[in-house]
C-alpha cells in the first residue's frame, strides 16, 4: 500500500501568546491595588511606557485587554475611589498588573481533524483549500483549539500557510439564544428538581435568550425567599448549563492562524481536547461543520459540540442522552437512513454507534468492533467522523496494544447499514516510526480525522502527543485492502 509521509511538521510555537487574567486572592488584590494607588503620576506613567513598550507588538491590541482585566477587579477599589477618578494610565498599570501571557502551544500542537475550507474562491482547478484543526497545550496542560489552513494542488502537494506571530480570543456573544426543549432535557438528565425547573422554564418561549432565562431565574428566586437548599441547587444548576452553552464571534479580519478557542465555560475550564470538525452536508444542502469534543473541568470530562458555518461564529453545546459520556464521538458527515449517525467509545474499549433523529441527543449505542488484533488488543477508537467512499464508510481507527503503543488502522462499514462491519485492517495503516516515537507520550500516532481529495487520502497525525504531520495514502489501494480485492 502506498503511504507517503510528508515531511510537514507543525511544531509547537512558545512565542503564540495570549493576555489571561491574573488574579491572586482577594487580600493580595487589595494591597497589590494599594501600592498602584499610592504611586506618583510621573512614576505611572513611566511604568506603563515600559510595559507597553515590552509587550505592545506581541498584541494586536493589548489596552482593551488590560482595560477587561482592570474591570475584573475595580469592584476592590478603596471607598471614594472610582474608575473615573483615574488616569487612564493608571487604570492600564493596574490591568497590566492583574494580567499575564499565557504560551498557548508551549507543551504541544497535536491531534488534528481536516476539512474542507467553506470558502473556496480563488482556488486553482483541482485544488482544495482546507482548514486543520489542532489541540494546543499550553502551561497547567490546559489545552484549547487552534487552527492552520493550507492548500492541496491537483497534483496532491500540500502547502500549509505560514502561521501568524499573533493569536486573538474571540468576542464572547454576551446574549446567546438556547432551544428549550433541549435544554430541559440536559437538566432531567443532571437530576435537579423537576418542578422547580418547570417553573422557570414555562415562562420561555421554545427558543429563548440568556436575558430571558436570567429574567426567570431571578423572578423564581424573589419569589420563594428565604430560598431553600434544594432552590439553590436548582438555579444554580440552571445558571452552570446555560454558561455551559455559548457563543463566540471572530472578527472576520483574522487569519485562520489567529483564530484560537480558548476555555470558556466552568466544565472546560482545564481543556477543550481532541476536536473532530466534519463537514456535514444536510438533506437539503445545507453546510454546518460540527465538532465533538472533550470538556475537561480538571476532575471530570464531558462530551460536548461546536457549529459553525463560516469558521468565524461558534456555537457552544452540551449533548444530551445516556450515552453522552467518555471519550472521542465522532459524527458522520450526513444522515444515515434519515438519521444522525455517530461512533462513539462509552466503555472505553470498544467501538460504538448510534443514532438519533437530533445531532444533540444520544443514546443507544451498540458494538460495531472490538479489540482483535495483536496491535489493538487492549482497546480501539476512532480517529475522526467516518469519511464517505463509493466502497462503504472509510473509518479511521487507533489502536492500542503492546507497551501502549498507539498505531492508526482503518475500517470499512456499509454505506447503507453501518453497523455491519465490511472489512478491517490486519496491519496498522500509520505506526510511530523514529523520531516519531519521542514525545510527551512516547510511541503514538493519533489522529482526529482525514479528507479525500481525489484518490488519495490525506491523514494529519500527531506524533506521540509532541506535534503533527500529515500523510497520503492511496485510496484505491487502501480500499483494496479493506475489500479483499487485487
Amino acid at each position: 500500500m502506498r503511504i507517503s509521509r510528508q515531511g510537514l511538521m507543525l511544531a509547537p510555537e512558545s512565542a503564540r501568546v495570549i493576555i489571561r487574567p491574573f488574579i491572586p486572592p482577594p487580600n493580595l488584590i487589595v494591597s497589590t491595588l494599594g501600592r498602584a494607588l499610592a504611586l506618583e503620576e510621573s512614576d505611572v506613567l513611566q511604568a506603563l511606557e515600559k510595559v507597553l513598550a515590552e509587550f505592545k507588538d506581541r498584541h494586536f491590541a493589548i489596552e482593551p485587554l488590560l482595560l477587561r482585566n482592570f474591570e475584573k477587579v475595580m469592584s476592590f477599589l478603596p471607598e471614594g475611589v472610582t474608575p473615573l477618578s483615574l488616569s487612564r494610565e493608571r487604570v492600564l498599570l493596574i490591568g497590566a498588573l492583574f494580567s499575564g501571557e499565557y504560551a498557548l502551544e508551549s507543551a504541544a500542537l497535536f491531534n488534528p481533524s481536516i476539512v474542507p475550507h467553506p470558502d473556496q474562491t480563488g482556488v486553482p482547478e483541482g485544488g482544495l483549500r482546507f482548514i486543520m484543526s489542532l489541540r494546543a497545550t499550553g502551561e497547567g496542560h490546559i489545552s484549547s483549539i487552534e487552527f492552520r489552513a493550507g492548500m492541496i494542488a491537483a497534483d496532491g502537494s500540500i502547502a500549509l500557510d505560514h502561521p501568524s506571530r499573533f493569536v486573538t480570543q474571540p468576542e464572547i456573544i454576551p446574549d446567546p439564544s438556547y432551544e428549550k426543549r433541549s435544554f430541559r432535557l440536559k437538566l432531567a438528565e443532571m437530576g435537579v428538581c423537576e418542578d422547580m425547573t418547570h417553573q422557570v422554564m414555562a415562562a420561555l418561549d421554545e427558543h429563548f435568550t440568556r436575558s430571558d432565562l436570567n429574567r426567570s431565574v431571578g423572578t423564581m428566586r424573589d419569589e420563594n425567599q428565604p430560598a431553600s437548599h434544594e432552590l439553590t441547587h436548582t438555579l444554580e444548576t440552571i445558571d452552570w448549563l446555560a454558561d455551559s452553552n455559548y457563543e463566540i464571534r471572530f472578527s472576520k479580519d483574522l487569519a485562520v492562524s489567529e483564530r484560537i478557542i480558548f476555555p470558556v465555560s466552568a466544565n472546560e475550564s482545564n481543556g477543550i481536547e481532541d476536536a473532530r470538525f466534519v463537514r456535514f452536508i444536510d438533506d437539503d444542502g445545507t453546510v454546518t461543520y460540527y465538532a465533538t469534543y472533550t470538556a475537561y473541568n480538571g476532575h471530570d470530562i464531558l462530551p460536548q459540540m461546536i457549529q459553525t458555518k463560516d469558521f468565524l461564529h461558534f456555537h457552544v453545546l452540551t449533548l444530551n442522552g445516556d450515552a453522552v459520556q467518555n471519550k472521542g464521538m465522532a459524527l458522520f458527515p450526513r444522515k444515515v437512513g434519515g438519521r444522525f449517525a455517530m461512533l462513539s467509545r462509552q466503555d472505553n474499549e470498544n467501538l460504538l454507534i448510534m443514532f438519533s433523529d437530533s445531532p444533540h441527543h444520544w443514546s443507544d449505542p451498540e458494538i460495531i468492533m472490538r479489540p482483535s488484533m495483536l496491535w489493538d488488543l487492549v482497546k480501539v477508537g476512532n480517529c475522526g467522523s467516518p469519511i464517505e467512499t463509493e466502497a462503504g464508510w472509510l473509518v479511521l481507527t487507533h489502536g492500542v496494544g503492546p507497551m501502549r503503543k498507539y498505531c492508526i488502522g482503518a475500517i470499512l462499514l456499509d454505506l447503507e447499514d453501518p453497523t455491519k462491519l465490511i472489512g478491517a485492517l490486519d496491519r496498522p495503516l500509520l505506526s510511530p516510526e523514529g523520531k516519531e516515537r519521542e514525545g510527551y507520550v512516547p510511541n503514538v500516532v493519533y489522529s482526529c480525522g482525514g479528507l479525500i481529495h481525489g484518490r488519495e487520502l490525506i491523514l494529519p497525525y500527531a506524533v506521540s502527543d509532541l506535534a503533527s504531520s500529515i500523510a497520503t495514502v492511496s485510496l484505491d489501494d487502501l480500499l483494496a485492502a479493506l475489500t479483499g480485492t487485487p
